[in-house]
């Protein structure tokens, strides 16, 4: 009885599939969406390709200039020292890659072209995700 219970535990676990779990910000506000949505909020799609049931579509966006100011070394009596690194200007932009299934639900969602911001997070998540 024992071993007839554990063979049938067995099959109805080998019947789940999982998903992965999201992995980043951008991951986990999008996935499970429907793409329309997406496209809606930022713009249609670059690209796109045919893989299968599924098509896999190319965006680019959130293209942005910022300045980043020069920073100074700080001298015991608080006035400002040496230059330590120059002003200069950064070009921001995102591209990502998005996976969708036949019923045009997001599935997947890599990044391909992505910055790091002054906070810590990048600026397609700051830019995809905080939207």
């Amino acid at each position: 009885m024992n071993l007839t219970l554990m063979a049938a535990f067995a099959l109805a676990l080998a019947g789940c599939t999982t998903t992965a779990a999201p992995k980043n910000e951008v991951e986990t506000r999008w996935i499970g969406q429907q793409a329309g949505a997406f496209f809606a909020k930022f713009g249609p799609p670059a690209g796109d390709a045919a893989a299968g049931n599924a098509t896999t579509y190319t965006w680019r966006g959130g293209h942005k200039t910022r300045t980043v100011p020069a920073t100074y070394e700080t001298l015991p009596d608080g006035k400002r020292g040496k230059l330590l690194t120059r002003a200069r200007t950064e070009y921001l932009r995102c591209e990502v890659q998005l996976t969708v299934s036949g019923d045009y639900i997001i599935r997947g969602i890599r990044t391909i072209v992505d910055r790091p911001t002054a906070g810590g997070k990048s600026y397609c998540a700051e830019f995809l995700a905080g939207a």
